[in-house]
């Protein structure tokens, strides 16, 4: 994909451009914990966003995207929201400049391989690479949480996704083999090994289904939660977030929070419960154990928070009871996207084929499925990348 997007850099403006690499990322445990100010515990893939780009001199950004073969270019003036991909590219531009940064124009090849609505964070691995490429070029000087916080409200602003901080943060800290424990409110974090790719491989199984009603649902679970946490202020002296409380107090005081209310507050408080025990059995090596997590954690989406689908919950169900498989779950804000699986290595290929096979039956649909690995976030080659 480098090699692509040096060639394709070259036929467009005939210089020699930065390249860098920004992935797509999965989230193991914690789900919309992150706007409740909880825990979650992501991290890097291998699937990602390349870019080449070079500074042009002008005061203007030309854009060439090979996933649509569109060429954009919009003036560093008076930077308004559009439509498309190249509203990633302007929200980021205009953030720098709102905090004094002096973007100059560039040129620039997007080119990648992360599946575009399948819950991978394409939105925020587009945002990071061009925000780590501008401050490479402009000698900006930017941490990496500060680019996260920048790729965040371009989103927010721009495509208008009321998103939490995580699949900013993941793209821009992520390890290899590692994954990475985010505590939302603080911003602290911390990372764990994952090393078992001997042993199992993440599978994620793409239902290919993009209901149009995430978005507004995702806005009603987060109104919800902050009317428990009103609800529950009553009760519970000093709480600011769901964070503040426990899954026992949410139980303690089911007579008081309205039936859907209950429900949204437990789930967010068991979810945080084990995104912490998730940790343990990382630092033990217990896959098996973070996999009957994972289930729990699915069942809660699906009954609790009302996030799951039935192309969803098929998949999940499809693996419960297979040995080869110690874990699964809806990954992401849900209603479609992927299942996260954790998958023997040695018996990857079977999975693979039987679970296509199996969706294919019951929906009449081709299902796309990714092996991936754990890997590093977004990376600037300055030098010639080594094949």
């Amino acid at each position: 994909m480098i090699h692509e997007a040096k060639l394709r850099f070259h036929e467009l403006y005939g210089n020699t451009p930065l390249i860098v690499t920004s992935p797509g990322r999965i989230n193991l445990i914690g789900e919309h914990t992150d706007y409740n100010e909880g825990y979650v515990l992501p991290a890097a893939i291998d699937k990602k966003i390349v870019y080449a780009v070079a500074l042009n001199g002008t005061d203007t950004v030309n854009a060439y995207a090979t996933f649509t073969g569109e060429k954009e270019s919009f003036s560093l003036k008076n930077i308004k929201p559009t439509s498309g991909w190249i509203n990633y590219l302007m929200g980021v531009v205009y953030h720098l400049q709102q905090r004094g940064y002096d973007v100059k124009g560039f040129d620039c090849v997007v080119h990648g391989d992360i599946p575009v609505g399948a819950g991978l964070s394409s939105s925020a691995a587009v945002e990071g690479g061009l925000i780590a490429a501008l401050d490479t070029l402009l000698s900006f000087g930017i941490e990496r949480m500060e680019m996260a916080k920048i790729g965040q409200i371009a989103e927010h602003t721009f495509p208008g996704v009321k998103c939490g901080i995580m699949d900013q943060f993941a793209n821009l800290h992520g390890r290899k083999d590692e994954v990475m424990l985010l505590d939302c409110r603080s911003l602290e974090y911390q990372y764990f090994p994952f090393k078992f790719s001997d042993t199992y491989k993440i599978v994620l199984c793409n239902s290919m289904v993009h209901h149009s009603l995430a978005s507004s649902e995702y806005n009603v679970r987060r109104e919800q939660c902050e009317k428990g946490v009103e609800i529950l202020k009553e009760f519970i002296p000093g709480i600011n977030s769901l964070r503040d409380v426990t899954a026992a107090q949410v139980e303690q005081y089911k007579d008081k929070l309205p039936g859907k209310i209950y429900d949204r507050c437990l789930y967010v408080t068991q979810e945080n419960e084990r995104v912490v025990k998730a940790t343990e059995l990382l630092k033990n090596g217990d896959l098996e154990g973070l996999g009957k997590l994972m289930y729990g954690s699915h069942d809660g989406l699906s009954k609790l928070y009302e996030v799951s689908c039935p192309e969803l919950d098929f998949l999940v169900d499809c693996v419960r009871n297979n040995p080869d498989v110690a874990g699964a779950r809806m990954m992401g804000g849900g209603f479609g996207g992927c299942t996260i699986n954790l998958v023997k290595s040695a018996k990857a290929d079977a999975f693979v084929a039987g679970m296509k096979k199996l969706y294919s039956e019951k929906f009449d649909e081709v299902m796309e499925v990714y092996v991936t690995s754990i890997e590093a976030g977004v990376t600037v080659f300055e030098e010639e990348p080594v094949h």
